[in-house]
């Protein structure tokens, strides 16, 4: 049941298992034959007003990570999603896929904890 994270821009890997684009929106100058995904869950991502809010802001981290827990857990079509996550790890590796360039503070990484 192992659960990684990878920006969308980087290579895929045999060893990414299923890949899985927690996004909303589709990200900048990638194709969806490059992206090489198994599923898109638009669902996951935080809501937009949550995601504007935030604007990536490291100073914001601990009070979005919060907020977002609060969507995943009492938003139906953020469980439902997380659920299919979930149905996903039970069969092997699954790889959550984001395009933000900080890799510490972004809503995957609040996910995978989540997930955990």
């Amino acid at each position: 049941m192992a659960i990684q994270l990878k920006r969308i821009y980087e290579s895929k890997s045999e060893n990414d298992g299923k890949r899985i684009l927690v996004d909303r929106i589709w990200p900048r100058g990638i194709s969806k034959e490059e992206a090489g995904l198994d599923e898109w869950l638009k669902e996951a991502a935080p809501s937009p007003e949550l995601r504007k809010w935030f604007e990536h802001d490291p100073d914001r981290f601990k009070e979005f990570k919060e907020r977002y827990e609060k969507e995943l857990d009492n938003d139906e079509e953020k469980q439902k999603a997380v659920e299919k996550v979930r149905s996903f790890m039970k069969d092997g590796k699954v790889t959550l896929l984001y395009a933000a360039k900080d890799q510490k503070h972004n809503h995957a990484v609040v996910l995978k904890d989540y997930l955990s």
